[in-house]
């Protein structure tokens, strides 16, 4: 299948090698980091909830940054399983869902219910574009693929946060996950009908 990818899946693999080498030294292990991460965007969550959008965006970016970290000293330790990687993908959901739904309590709480249901739908979107890839691993093909996964909907989160602009990201985050979501399902029909499959 053709790449069709934004932002890099992971760090450069000297980088993420070295990284993940020295995060190990202090004892960390990779679950306990994306615990880290789940409590972080968690906390994120709770401070968009609270209208505080700029300490929102810069927790949401530091602790979505853990998601790279916690992979990165898996393989440098030696220490990856297939539990630890389902961990991580399932807190990762947890974590945007959680940051999605302290959105959906801002909007709420300002009275915008039209910006607040766009924003269960890029909820719905990005567990639209995860659900896809768990399903086409179930039948056996990779599916990274995708103009709007995970990266893409961390960064353009964050600059919404950081730059007062929750309300501009809401809607091409809503378009742009579900639109995702439906070109990893035209992608996995074509892969399962070809002759290979």
């Amino acid at each position: 299948m053709p790449r069709l990818n934004l932002l890099p899946q992971r760090l450069p693999e000297g980088f993420a090698a070295s990284l993940g080498r020295t995060v190990a030294r202090s004892g960390l292990t990779p679950n306990m980091i994306s615990l880290f991460g789940l409590a972080g965007n968690a906390t994120a969550a709770v401070l968009v909830a609270r209208e505080q959008l700029l300490w929102a965006g810069i927790v949401f970016l530091v602790f979505s940054a853990l998601d790279m970290v916690d992979g990165a000293v898996a393989r440098a330790t030696g220490t990856a399983t297939p539990f630890g990687a389902v961990f991580d993908a399932v807190l990762d959901r947890a974590s945007e869902a959680l940051l999605l739904a302290g959105c959906a309590w801002y909007f709420g709480g300002r009275g915008e219910y039209v910006q607040a249901t766009v924003t269960y739908l890029a909820l719905f979107g990005s567990v639209a574009v995860s659900y896809m890839r768990a399903r086409a691993e179930v039948v056996g093909v990779s599916m990274r693929e995708g103009v709007f996964r995970r990266q893409e909907r961390v960064a353009l989160l964050a600059a919404g946060l950081l730059f007062n602009g929750l309300t501009a990201v809401i809607w091409p985050l809503a378009v742009l996950s579900n639109l995702t979501a439906l070109q990893r399902f035209y992608l996995l029909a074509k892969a399962l009908r070809s002759p290979e499959a």
